[in-house]
């Protein structure tokens, strides 16, 4: 059997030839050897414990307790060997050195002194080897974890990437000879050389604006080649292909699963040479042109024609100029079904300008739809007695899509609201409309406030609105100094400023002034609004049925939908002779994870509005500022490369691509400052970025206000 032995090494015994037994009498040191019992024994003899001696019969019994260290045995079930080194205090005292060695086993028994130190060195050590082991494991899943998403990223990259491969080898054996195809190519087919499109010597930016490339194909200036316009197979299409620019694709088609799309298209004056109109009219129809693929809306005899059930908000920049005495009104018009008269969704005054500079005008609505509703746009005029010169109504062609659409699912869960202004028979300095409901699709989620002068909402939201108000004004201070639109959100009962815009003043005049935005709400919020006129500015403000004074709104639902606001940069703005510069914002609202302005670290800093998923995007830009300009060109343009990190200069082979433009022209007279609005709705990815430049043509720019007046908000919803 296997025993717990202890062997005490005495310095006066050497080698085998101490005796096993002692005859002589013992002396005090062996008889403390023999009373040391237990782990005592390593003690020195002056540190042990003294034991009483035994009289009477009881030695015996109570000698063998003593014999156990006065405690019971315990149970090991392991094997364990100890070795106890001395105790340097005092070690040297006899030279002598003890060594324990523990063999257990289930029926041996060990005096539980000694087995408890030996158990409890055992299970810290279990203890901190089990710790160890478990912090390894954890290290091991989140590796394994990691590993799984770069895994995962990795293989849809290569999707990505063997997708495109596969397009770029069905292109090249599709690829078609288009200089012995078509005839007349670059004028001279010995100028025609075929490439992945094709390419005419000598050939100039200039050529590809005048079409040179023909029908279905476009100027592609980085190839310095004209290439095929991209069919989008089946896909809506966000911009159409024109000569210099390919066709731009907004993703996949509507459908049940999709909650929100895009569609852009523009709006001419139809059977006019150019865009001017040269003889009077009470009425004029804009021909709209589009395409979409995707039976979201189609255009039809210069009307927009509805395909889809939900909800649209439609934005229309437009720059004109015209000869009439009076005012005349851009006016947007949705018909039913039915073929009934239908009603006006949006109208915008615009005043008559000695000298016929152009103006810029903006107009936005929104309205429930189904299958085969109309939307039209029309110029009207206040009077027949328009200038009959060969000027006449003129229309401003700009880059990019001037008619922009934003349609949303019902599945969406969004409510859209129109409320008309109540005519004002007196005049005001200070004005706070109120409201009458005209339409909504949901009158529990938004409402009017018991007094009408605000707008409730009694769920968390975004909402994006527009509020249009027709006036007239006299006064040369109007002219001078101008008016103002705000609009204010009261959350718990505290009113705080959302936005503001300027409008420069007439006198003995009609126009109109406007404001859109997008932010977002709680339950309870509140919305109203304010027009602020100088103080020797006599100004009366109409409202009639043709929208001239009506507060368009749409609401989505917190869970698929965001917003940002941003205020021009204090620093770095565009001054002196501006051609194509940038406008730099800072974000006023709070962060949100769909998009935001680019971070500090790169070359263009809070220029970029990127986006971090994919959706449909709406922004509305005002800006406030004092030129000398013949023209100025507020453009919206996205970027090519994907990542939006340019760094100031477009990547290799990649441009900016125009979205939207608003053209203005020069300042009205006797007016301190003008201003610009710029309106548009588009399809996002993850990683699209969008920004704003400003070009001044002849002239300079002196000022741009970065107090009030000039911003910028972004509405996104998920796709």
């Amino acid at each position: 059997p296997r025993t717990i032995t202890a062997e005490v090494f005495h310095p006066g015994c050497a080698g085998g030839t101490c005796p096993t037994t002692v005859s002589h009498r013992p002396t005090n040191d062996d008889s403390a050897a023999r009373e040391c019992k237990g782990i005592g024994c390593k003690l020195p003899p002056l540190m042990r414990q003294k034991h009483k001696p035994c009289i009477g019969d009881g030695c015996a019994a109570h000698a063998g307790d003593d014999a156990r260290g006065h405690s019971s045995p315990v149970h090991v079930t392991d094997r364990a060997a100890q070795f106890l080194d001395e105790f340097p205090e005092f070690g040297s005292e006899r030279g002598a050195f003890i060594q324990l060695t523990c063999d257990m086993k289930p029926t041996n028994e060990v005096p539980s002194e000694d087995a408890l130190v030996l158990q409890l060195q055992l299970s810290k050590s279990q203890e901190r080897l089990v710790e160890a082991l478990r912090g390894q494991q954890h290290e091991v899943k989140e590796l394994q974890r990691l590993l799984s998403e770069q895994q995962g990223t990795l293989v849809n990259q290569q999707r990505d990437i063997l997708e495109q491969q596969r397009r770029m080898y069905e292109q090249m054996e599709q690829d078609r000879d288009e200089c012995l195809e078509i005839a007349d190519l670059c004028g001279d087919t010995q100028k025609c050389l075929n490439t992945p499109g094709f390419r005419c010597q000598g050939m100039t930016e200039r050529d590809a604006n005048s079409g040179m490339c023909g029908h279905g194909y476009f100027y592609n200036s980085d190839m310095d080649e004209c290439q095929a316009c991209n069919e989008c197979d089946g896909e809506p299409v966000a911009s159409p292909c024109t000569f210099t620019t390919d066709t731009v694709c907004s993703g996949p088609a509507a459908g049940d699963s999709a909650l929100s799309m895009s569609w852009a298209g523009d709006a001419s004056l139809l059977g006019t040479k150019g865009h001017i109109l040269a003889h009077a009219f009470p009425s004029v129809q804009l021909h709209i042109q589009g395409r979409s693929d995707a039976g979201l809306v189609s255009a039809e005899s210069g009307h927009l024609v509805l395909r889809q059930h939900g909800l649209v908000w439609l934005d229309e920049n437009l720059s004109v100029s015209h000869g009439c005495r009076s005012f005349i009104q851009v006016c947007l018009r949705m018909n039913n079904t039915d073929g009934s008269e239908g009603r006006d969704l949006s109208g915008i005054r615009v005043e008559q300008r000695e000298g016929r500079s152009l103006q810029s005008v903006t107009v936005s609505g929104v309205a429930e739809v189904g299958p085969g509703h109309i939307m039209s746009l029309f110029l009207r005029s206040a009077s027949h007695h328009c200038n009959q010169s060969s000027e006449g109504l003129q229309l401003y062609d700009p880059v990019g899509s001037t008619l922009s659409l934003f349609w949303l699912s019902h599945d969406t869960g969004a409510v859209a609201m129109t409320a008309q202004a109540m005519v004002s028979a007196h005049y005001h300095t200070n004005y706070r409309p109120v409201f009458r409901t005209t339409s909504t699709s949901d009158p529990y989620v938004v409402g009017l406030t018991h007094d009408g002068r605000g707008i409730r909402f009694a769920e968390s939201g975004t909402m994006r609105f527009v509020f249009q108000q027709a006036l007239y004004s006299m006064g040369q201070a109007c002219v001078t100094e101008g008016f103002q639109i705000l609009s204010y959100l009261n959350h718990n009962g505290t009113n705080s400023e959302l936005f503001r815009a300027f409008k420069s003043g007439v006198h003995y005049r009609d126009t109109s002034i406007s404001l859109s935005g997008a932010a977002k709400v709680d339950p309870g919020d509140t919305v109203g609004f304010e027009i602020i006129s100088p103080a020797q500015c006599n100004v009366r403000f109409f409202g009639d049925e043709t929208g001239i004074s009506i507060l368009s709104l749409v609401w989505i639902p917190a869970a698929i939908s965001s917003s940002l606001s941003a205020a021009v940069a204090h620093t770095g703005l565009p001054s002196g002779a501006v051609r194509n510069k940038p406008l730099f914002f800072y974000q006023t609202s709070p962060h949100v994870s769909q998009m935001g302005l680019q971070g500090k670290g790169s070359a263009d800093q809070k220029r970029d509005f990127v986006f971090r998923e994919s959706g449909t995007a709406s922004v509305a830009l005002d800006l406030k500022l004092i030129h000398s300009c013949n023209l100025v060109k507020v453009t919206l343009l996205r970027r090519s490369d994907s990542d939006g990190s340019g760094g100031g200069r477009e990547a290799e082979g990649a441009r900016p691509t125009p979205v939207a433009q608003q053209v203005a022209g020069q300042m009205p007279e006797g007016s301190q400052w003008a201003s610009v609005s710029l309106r548009a709705s588009f399809q996002v990815h993850n990683g699209t970025a969008v920004f704003f430049t400003l070009d001044c043509v002849r002239g300079r720019v002196n000022q741009i206000s970065h107090q009030t007046g000039s911003g910028v908000s972004v509405l996104w919803v998920a796709a």
